[in-house]
């Protein structure tokens, strides 16, 4: 059944506000995903504050053009767009989707592209993102680099106080 223009207007609302409010986008290509695997790529994708769109390509063509994002055309796919959303982590839709491509059996599914900070990015850049360790990684990273001088230090200094406790254990000893 075909849409009124006042649900295409809403629909095409909704997804600028989506682009609005995102940190970055990924754009796939998909075809022939049954229910069950979309259903799982949406769940995953939640769990991380992300979310998967599929709209008509030139509905996402017009709200990328309307949020002032130029460049990218979903109509260059043959197959359904999709547009994954990540609302919190930058990295968390790209690797998601990467690791969702991966359990699928062949190729029903590939990157065509993504935004990043409002610019848009190629296809080799969201494979690329998606290698990146998460945000909560490249934290632990930081905190465990920051540390380690100071756990070093307190070694030391905890070593000089070993080393005193030997001495006056071994004056001890010898005095009995």
């Amino acid at each position: 059944m075909a849409k009124t223009k006042a649900q295409k207007a809403g629909m095409l609302a909704d997804l600028e506000r989506k682009i609005a409010e995102s940190k970055s986008m990924v754009f796939a290509r998909f075809s022939g995903l049954s229910a069950t695997e979309s259903r799982e790529l949406n769940k995953k994708l939640k769990a991380e504050a992300s979310e998967c769109y599929v709209a008509k390509k030139t509905l996402l063509n017009k709200a990328l053009k309307a949020q002032g994002i130029e460049g990218f055309s979903a109509k260059d796919n043959e197959d359904q767009a999709a547009a994954i959303f990540g609302y919190g982590d930058e990295v968390a839709p790209a690797k998601l989707t990467r690791e969702f491509i991966k359990g699928l059996e062949g190729k029903k599914m590939s990157f065509t592209g993504g935004v990043l900070e409002g610019h848009l990015i190629s296809k080799e850049q969201v494979e690329a993102l998606a290698q990146l360790p998460s945000k909560q990684q490249l934290l632990g990273q930081l905190v465990g680099t920051l540390n380690a001088p100071v756990s070093g230090f307190v070694n030391v200094l905890a070593g000089n106080l070993r080393g005193l406790v030997r001495v006056l254990s071994a004056v001890a000893e010898q005095k009995k």
